[in-house]
């Protein structure tokens, strides 16, 4: 049996704004770098966002951990939840409501499309 090992390179930053049909709040500027992908099914890297909010929708499993700063995750009732500096969480598919950044922040994430 043969074992895969993978050397992890840090790939090309893209900066992009929130789209402006999902944005709530303020002007936040996101900058995601993709570090491992497998096939179409799985994601691994880090993302950034300056102060604001927008609406998602999750389709796919993602795991988060956070570097720096602040944010809340918003359900579509209003409970909110806010993760900080050391938290991780899951989102889980199905999940609609808001991201707002309260103080520009930064993650690690994999996400796994199910």
């Amino acid at each position: 049996m043969q074992s895969k090992l993978h050397r992890l390179t840090f790939g090309v930053s893209v900066r992009e704004p929130i789209a402006p049909d999902r944005l709530l709040e303020g002007a936040p500027i996101t900058e995601t770098r993709l570090d491992y992908q497998m096939g179409e099914t799985m994601y691994v890297g880090e993302w950034s966002s300056s102060i604001g909010a927008w609406r998602i929708s999750y389709d796919e499993w993602e795991y988060c951990e956070m570097l720096e700063g602040a944010c809340e995750l918003v359900t579509e009732n209003g409970a909110t939840q806010r993760f900080e500096t050391g938290d991780s969480f899951v989102i889980e598919p199905g999940f609609k409501g808001v991201w707002r950044v309260t103080v520009s922040m930064r993650k690690k994430f994999v996400i796994r499309v199910v």
